[in-house]
């Protein structure tokens, strides 16, 4: 009996490898490793063909994404160096208020969804994208792409750090913070450079992306680990 209470003791003092899944004191709703490393992976992939059949078709979608596009036909820098010198405060504040681990895993995050928009678009040849689809399927894609990394506390930076900043602090839905943060971003777009038909197309991209989050994140539902 001493030797099982003094067991079961020390047990309950051992800190929970959360790499082992077999592990009894790890929280089975716990992700591992590999399950981070897969969310990645596959959150950035669907983003990137959301993005590029949206670029076949013309059109362009909110968020730093966008505003990096818009940037690039201003100055001469790439689109990907703009998403990232935007993105830098928005890291900062991910970093302060949501946390080291969820800074780095954003900032792979986005590296890799632009390695895989490149990867996309030298795979696939895309003659012609009729612009309804592509906002609509495109923006599913994407919408269960950020789905996928929001799930692991991971971000694809710029409005998704606020949005998930509010979530965490207000408990609002993040879904409607992109939606309303995104729709100020397609005006501000709209007052520059776009064609009210850009908008058109491009809002419906946003409303297609936003209600994957609105349907599948909601506070106390699933907020992942």
């Amino acid at each position: 009996m001493v030797s099982r209470v003094t067991k079961e003791a020390a047990a309950r003092s051992r800190i929970a490898d959360p790499h082992d899944p077999h592990d009894p004191l790890r929280d089975p709703n716990e992700h591992t490793l590999l399950e981070n490393t897969y969310a990645l992976v596959t959150g950035a992939t669907l983003i990137a063909i959301g993005m590029v059949l949206m670029k076949g078709a013309g059109i362009v979608t909110a968020g730093v994404a966008g505003i990096a596009l818009l940037v690039s036909y201003k100055v001469p820098l790439g689109v990907g160096l703009l998403f990232f010198l935007i993105n830098i405060p928005f890291f900062v504040l991910g970093l302060f208020v949501l946390g080291r681990g969820f800074l780095v895993r954003t900032v792979i995050a986005c590296a890799l969804i632009f390695a895989m928009v490149a990867i996309a678009g030298a795979s696939m040849d895309l003659q012609s994208v009729h612009p309804a689809f592509a906002a609509a399927a495109g923006g599913t894609c994407a919408g269960f792409g950020i789905l996928a990394l929001v799930r692991h506390q991971t971000g694809v930076g710029g409005v998704n750090v606020i949005a998930l900043w509010l979530q965490k602090s207000r408990g609002w839905n993040v879904g409607r913070l992109h939606l309303l943060l995104d729709g100020a971003i397609l005006l501000a777009a709209w007052a520059t450079s776009l064609s009210l038909v850009q908008v058109g197309w491009s809002l419906l991209s946003v409303v297609a992306i936003n209600m994957i989050l609105v349907a599948w994140h909601k506070p106390g539902r699933y907020m992942g680990h």
